[in-house]
């Protein structure tokens, strides 16, 4: 996501990094090639006029810090006023006592407003809320259909101590043209079987168009006159740029939205509808789709979007999403285990698991600071890890225990029950090998010269490899110890 906006923006403050000071030639300058990557990304010109205005502005009457480059002091001038644009928001959902909490989702069709019911449902179920989802889109073919499977996969599949139904009127459903009329009913009744089954939170799906018509705004303020959501929530594709931003400021004038919900936001390499829906209509993003499945989404974070924008990476997030795969008791157990050097290839296949449900990887590395940059030019496959899971599975009990038991004989049948062959088996068990020697060394102290280094202005990436070398004696090693030595404090 905003990969090309990230790429061009970084590049273009990185010019003043030679500049002995900032002046006003200088920024104003550098401003338009900002000027020309936001165009490019799709943001509102009214936005990107504003934004690079401000940002001189902010430039100029600064008091520039005495330890701060100017490429690194316009970085923080840039990310607050990114955090202006798109922020302040407030993602928390209010509840209503006594329940349930009335939310109505509407946007266009193809936005992928029933799947974002699903995920939001799967949110709320995490949180320990009893959820129903009304099926009130008798339009589009099989939407009832889909949104009853949808309500059973979250049900039974999603994380946390909710519960997730659906209630569906699937003889209401006809063809397109249905009388607004029974959309309305099926959504009253809906909120009537939440009310009796005690639920927290009623979301209505209801229909969308494939354009803003009278229909369908009609359709949708009868069902927000009969059942007085407490939020309306719009559902708008974040790779139509502009069209999201001119689709949201329709509904808003038509409904009073409460927020938006961006979908396919890891597909919108631009960035133009993050950027300027907010400023442009004063409603904010509330969360944010970043996948196909139930946990990809997000609470929209401005700060955090912003330091991604600029290649700075979201350590934040990355925790939180470690905080939801890894419990602190299995944590301790493996770093024992990896500090003795007995960590087994169930303990490592364990631990692959847990990082590929946080999602991509190279969604993941991206998200550590540095990384993203040095990865913007690498293909990250992330069906090699379906394969590293093949050979795993094709071995016994005991070669996953005990790795050096692999001969011959047996690399080739792993390789045949995997279906890989002998050399891509090698090589996992190498790297296993070399794996388990490493996190032996590091465990052992080996680990303090490179914290140093990151404690003191951090690592350039292409000293990455440095880190093979750590606890050996080599003199990369040693390099690194005389290279970055802890400051004194005064």
């Amino acid at each position: 996501m905003f990969e090309n906006l990230s790429n061009k923006l970084t590049k273009s403050i990185r010019n003043l990094s030679g500049r002995g000071r900032i002046s006003e030639s200088n920024v104003r300058e550098s401003m338009e090639d900002v000027r020309r990557a936001l165009l490019e990304a799709d943001v509102h010109v009214d936005v990107v006029s504003d934004f690079c205005e401000n940002v001189v502005q902010d430039a100029l009457g600064a008091d520039v810090t005495t330890s701060l480059k100017p490429g690194e002091e316009m970085i923080g001038i840039v990310n607050q006023r990114l955090i202006d644009i798109m922020g302040p928001v407030d993602s928390h959902i209010m509840l209503v006592e006594p329940g349930p909490t009335v939310i109505m989702m509407c946007g266009l069709q193809g936005s992928g407003k029933t799947t974002t019911c699903g995920k939001l449902a799967a949110y709320l179920k995490k949180q320990g809320k009893h959820v129903v989802l009304v099926a009130a889109d008798l339009q589009r073919p099989a939407a009832v259909e889909q949104l009853e499977v949808v309500a059973n996969d979250v049900q039974t599949n999603a994380k946390g101590t909710g519960q997730v139904t659906c209630y569906s009127e699937p003889d209401k459903c006809g063809e397109y043209g249905t009388a607004t009329g029974v959309a309305v009913g099926v959504c009253k009744r809906g909120v009537k079987f939440a009310k009796k089954s005690n639920a927290d939170i009623v979301i209505l799906d209801t229909a969308g168009r494939l354009h803003i018509d009278d229909a369908l705004m009609t359709e949708l303020r009868g069902v927000q006159k009969t059942t007085t959501p407490h939020q309306v929530y719009l559902v708008v594709d974040a790779m139509i740029g502009q069209d999201a931003v001119t689709a949201a400021g329709t509904f808003h004038e038509q409904l009073a939205v409460d927020g938006v919900i961006l979908t396919k936001f890891d597909s919108d390499t631009r960035g133009g509808a993050a950027l300027s829906v907010k400023r442009v209509t004063g409603v904010p993003i509330k969360f944010i789709g970043t996948g196909e499945r139930f946990d990809a989404f997000e609470e929209f974070h401005p700060d955090r979007i912003a330091s991604r924008i600029l290649g700075m990476g979201d350590v934040v997030s990355l925790v939180e999403k470690a905080q939801e795969e890894f419990s602190e008791e299995d944590a301790m157990k493996l770093a024992d285990k990896m500090a003795s050097g007995k960590m087994t290839v169930d303990d490592f296949m364990k631990q692959l698991k847990s990082i590929r449900r946080m999602g991509p990887m190279k969604q993941i590395l991206g998200m550590i600071p540095g990384v993203g940059s040095a990865l913007k030019n690498v293909q990250v496959d992330d069906k090699q890890f379906d394969r590293i899971e093949a050979i795993a599975s094709s071995m016994t009990k005991k070669e996953r225990s005990d790795i050096k038991l692999l001969g011959k004989s047996r690399i080739k049948r792993i390789a045949a029950g995997s279906g890989t062959n002998n050399s891509e088996v090698n090589k996992f068990v190498k790297q296993f090998e070399m794996m388990q020697k490493m996190s032996k060394q590091m465990s052992s102290g080996g680990m303090a010269s490179q914290m140093a280094a990151l404690q003191n202005g951090g690592m350039d990436p292409s000293a990455m490899g440095d880190l093979a070398g750590m606890g050996r004696g080599s003199t990369k090693t040693q390099s690194h110890k005389k290279r970055f030595k802890p400051r004194k404090r005064k």
